[in-house]
């Protein structure tokens, strides 16, 4: 049972960076999804898939994860770039 622990990146569809100070551990697939013959739905028996774990820092997740013996890997947050430019410069 592995886990990915990742701070969550900023909606595309918005300017502000609500949420984005979250740290969110998730459980690694350990079975394949399949399709429903019935209905065609996509679906395995791996509950801890559903599982979304939210923690104020990336050292709280961590701990949890040490606390309940998970082996987890931190993926590091994208840096964020600005470009900066003025209103005249979508003319040129």
């Amino acid at each position: 049972m592995a886990a990915r622990i990742y701070q969550t990146p900023k909606n595309a569809m918005q300017s502000g960076k609500a949420l984005t100070h979250r740290w969110v551990l998730e459980y690694e697939p350990t079975e394949a999804k399949k399709a429903d013959p019935l209905m065609g739905w996509a679906g395995s028996g791996d509950t801890q898939q559903q599982l979304r774990l939210v923690f104020p820092s990336a050292e709280a997740a961590q701990a949890y994860a040490d606390r309940q013996g998970i082996a987890y890997h931190v993926a590091a947050a994208p840096e964020r770039k600005l470009k900066l430019q003025t209103y005249a410069d979508n003319f040129r």
